[in-house]
């Protein structure tokens, strides 16, 4: 259905001027913002300027993932995420183990460090060589010093964050089961 815009007459528009006057409003003299003077010694505003260099430091030079606080999961737990617009029919073909994986990856033995570089790396390269679907094997080994599994926790949190990821869930028994993922990724210059 298609509307035309109404176009206000110039009763209209001096009606509006008035009402804007009666109310006080007045026109502003200047169009350029002032900020004021700059505080000196302002110790709580540098604290804030500092963090924030900081943080964007981190971030120009590492991944696109975070390494804050995870929700742990349970070593038997399925994992499943999915965009809200990912096509119901795909989704259940990606459970269903139906959309044949193109490369896998293996984070056995690696730190959380060392696997969230491989992650990323391995996600990078996948999505220049134009793969749709991967299978990323996270484990379900307890941490040494935790009582989850670390890296599959903290796969479950990277993948969501990552901007190519359209979903991923745990793998059908015979690709590793609630040890590994399938994640279907977006192409480049495509929409899903």
């Amino acid at each position: 259905m298609s509307r035309d815009r109404h176009v206000p007459d110039d009763d209209e528009i001096n009606a509006f001027r008035q009402a804007l006057r009666e109310a006080g409003v007045r026109p502003i003299a200047s169009n350029r913002a002032d900020p004021g003077r700059r505080r000196r010694g302002d110790a709580a505003a540098a604290e804030r300027r500092a963090a924030a260099t900081t943080v964007a430091d981190e971030l120009a030079g590492g991944g696109r993932t975070s390494d804050g606080r995870v929700e742990p999961v349970r070593p038997s737990e399925f994992l499943d995420f999915a965009l809200p617009d990912l096509p119901w029919r795909t989704r259940q073909q990606l459970k269903r183990g139906r959309l044949g994986w193109e490369a896998g990856l293996d984070l056995h033995g690696h730190t959380l460090e060392e696997a969230r570089e491989e992650l990323e790396a391995f996600l990078r390269d996948a999505g220049d060589r134009r793969r749709r679907c991967v299978l990323v094997v996270h484990g379900k080994a307890w941490g040494s010093t935790r009582d989850y599994p670390v890296i599959k926790s903290h796969v479950n949190a990277w993948l969501r964050e990552w901007p190519s990821v359209l979903a991923f869930c745990s793998a059908t028994t015979i690709d590793g089961g609630t040890g590994a993922v399938y994640v279907l990724l977006r192409r480049r210059g495509s929409e899903a």
